[in-house]
């Protein structure tokens, strides 16, 4: 997302609208909902929510039949590997096959392929599809044989406005059979909707950190005094991971970030600061939706972040599942835990403790 927010700095572009296909219509979908302001309109093609398959996403790939993709690839890499599935109208035409074989050796190494492959296992962006308020076109061909039809119908139910059409190919790769059909349809949705008023309401992720009572910070040290102190370090903190400070009041800190791999790293930062202060410290995220107000921000995920930080541990840092699922390719590492927490149409969404290093920045 910062390389695409990156880009429309560079060249002086306010708001535009975003096209994506495959799992870029994944990223596409997340940039909408966290930066509405930017976003004009949002085209998504042959795209998903999740990459695989749970009990409540019933497509996707199986969790044991995830080591034989990765098998695959490292097997076949620099061959055309899945023409057959993506490309089926030129699956047998020599020329096209050779061409598909060089686009995915120029597109990656065998070992970066494998790493996409791993980060695309963690897609997971159900969560933010009701907070997508730019008009939307979901466009997926019928017979996809690597992305079903019914995800896309699936993603274009969840965001308000979308409107879902149906291509007549086979095809996965968008500039095969569907392209004309794309086209026009691309053409006509910019077109003709409206232009969106100032949004007044964004997804963002909210780190709670939180000093420890003071019966738990040992060796004498008066957190009462150190408090102020803790303080200043957790704001430069939160400045230096591009966060919004929200709040500082008593033992607790609010901050919203547009990204949530900073916010974790951010939080993981301040739980490290006030160590070095002689003090414990701990904090919970959750990412979710809300209102921007001329005081700051409100909404349900505030108070869901604030669910986490409650079960969290001294010098802990733990997250809900939507963060986890956001921070699919950050590199960050997770442990499960037994806790739940409820709220804002989580419906008990399990914790996760981070457990790698996670204060470098990003």
């Amino acid at each position: 997302m910062s390389d695409v927010r990156a880009v429309m700095d560079t060249v002086g572009c306010e708001r535009a609208t975003l096209v994506g296909y495959s799992e870029g219509g994944t990223m596409c979908a997340l940039f909408a909902a966290t930066y509405p302001e930017r976003t004009a309109g949002l085209v998504m093609i042959g795209t998903y929510a999740r990459a695989m398959w749970s009990a409540d996403h019933p497509w996707g790939c199986r969790a044991e039949d995830f080591p034989q993709v990765v098998e695959t690839i490292r097997r076949e890499w620099g061959g055309p590997i899945g023409i057959d599935r993506r490309a089926p109208s030129l699956a047998h035409d020599a020329t096209f096959s050779a061409w598909w074989a060089r686009f995915l050796r120029m597109s990656a190494s065998p070992t970066a392929a494998l790493a996409f492959t791993e980060m695309m296992r963690d897609i997971d962006v159900r969560h933010v599809l009701a907070t997508i308020g730019a008009p939307t076109l979901v466009l997926h061909a019928v017979g996809d044989q690597v992305i079903e039809a019914a995800r896309g119908r699936y993603m274009a139910a969840r965001i308000p406005n979308a409107r879902f059409v149906e291509l007549p190919s086979d095809d996965h790769l968008p500039w095969l059979s569907d392209s004309d059909i794309i086209l026009d349809e691309i053409e006509r949705f910019v077109a003709t909707f409206e232009p969106l008023p100032e949004p007044d309401r964004l997804l963002v992720t909210v780190v709670v950190a939180d000093l420890v009572p003071s019966a738990r910070n040992g060796g004498g040290v008066d957190v009462e005094r150190t408090r102020d102190r803790y303080h200043e370090a957790a704001r430069l903190e939160i400045i230096r991971f591009r966060g919004r400070f929200l709040d500082a009041a008593g033992p607790t800190v609010l901050a919203a970030f547009d990204g949530p791999a900073r916010a974790i790293r951010c939080a993981s930062a301040i739980v490290d600061s006030a160590r070095r202060l002689g003090i414990a410290a701990k904090a919970g995220l959750h990412t979710g939706e809300c209102e921007i107000r001329p005081d700051g921000l409100t909404g349900a995920a505030l108070e869901v972040a604030r669910r986490v930080a409650a079960v969290a541990k001294d010098g802990e840092v733990v997250v809900s599942t939507t963060v986890k699922d956001l921070v699919a390719g950050s590199g960050l590492e997770f442990l499960a835990r037994g806790e739940k927490a409820d709220g804002d149409g989580t419906r008990g969404q399990p914790l996760f403790t981070i457990v790698s290093p996670a204060t470098a920045r990003g």
